[in-house]
């Protein structure tokens, strides 16, 4: 009886021992979950800035006094092999701040209602040298606004010993192929009814309106 229940026991205890083993081994082969990393945010994407809007050069205030243009600056005229560019031009009282402002910097003789300031390009295409000075006092450009007087050039006083001054012009010299851009000013009294370029050189002679309307 006793040899019967010692041989349970045993055949008991074998059984715990090899079902405790296969726990074990089938822990051992289980695959550990992995956790699953966080999505990474997206970053919004940049709008791209439109790009800026170039500011429109100013050559011009012409339509301030009436005068709407048919062409637009900057104007050539060639005469002779003397080609003038019109760069801009503006037009001020001549009591006006700006007005004042450059007359009192150049000592701008003489005075009138208007005062007209030019920027320009002047070259000498011909085989000649081409020149305003006490030698050649011939304007060889003009500016009119349909009346009978012309603007006229206004000296320079603190440029009057200058030739081919960049700031204020007054008596230049091109020899042939020479180039030169500056700035000239002008008095006018008139009204405004149209705008024309004359261009004299050599016998030779050229007209460019920038704004057609019957002169009087």
């Amino acid at each position: 009886m006793k040899r019967v229940v010692k041989a349970t026991l045993v055949a008991t205890m074998l059984f715990s021992v090899v079902l405790g083993q296969g726990v074990v081994a089938n822990a051992e082969t289980v695959t550990p979950v992995v956790t699953a990393k966080p999505t990474t945010t997206m970053e919004p994407a940049t709008t791209a800035k439109p790009a800026a809007t170039p500011v429109p050069i100013m050559r011009d205030n012409l339509s301030k006094f009436g005068l709407e243009k048919e062409v637009e600056l900057p104007v050539t005229v060639t005469a002779g092999g003397l080609s003038y560019t019109l760069e801009k031009i503006m037009i001020f009282d001549a009591k006006s701040k700006d007005a004042q402002a450059l007359i009192k910097k150049f000592k701008y003789s003489g005075e009138g209602k208007y005062f007209i300031w030019t920027k320009i390009t002047v070259e000498n295409n011909s085989g000649n040298t081409i020149k305003k000075d006490y030698t050649d006092l011939s304007e060889k450009w003009r500016l009119g606004f349909g009346n009978k007087l012309d603007a006229y050039p206004t000296m320079p006083r603190s440029k009057d010993t200058s030739v081919n001054d960049k700031e204020a012009l007054w008596g230049w010299k091109l020899a042939p192929g020479q180039k030169m851009t500056t700035y000239q000013a002008y008095y006018y009294d008139g009204d405004f009814k149209s705008f024309v370029i004359w261009l004299d050189n050599k016998k030779d002679s050229a007209t460019k309106y920038i704004v057609n309307t019957s002169e009087v």
